[in-house]
């Protein structure tokens, strides 16, 4: 994946920015707990085509330590 593509790449469904992934290939929200494909060279950045990340998002209103 082209880095300076990464400036322009937010996340469609909480339009924050992404980390590439190089390990798995994938676009990461944090956040959300979400990874994205990039297959040939291309983000696939469907919401229904990303996948749950091991990590969990904080539940709402809970503090982090």
């Amino acid at each position: 994946l082209e880095p300076s593509l990464l400036r322009f790449l937010v996340c469609p469904l909480s339009k924050r920015p992404l980390r590439y992934d190089e390990a798995t290939n994938e676009l990461v929200n944090e956040e959300l707990g979400i990874a994205y494909p990039v297959i040939d060279g291309i983000p696939n950045m469907i919401p229904e085509a990303a996948r749950t990340t091991q990590k969990k998002p904080p539940a709402e209103g809970s503090k982090q330590p």
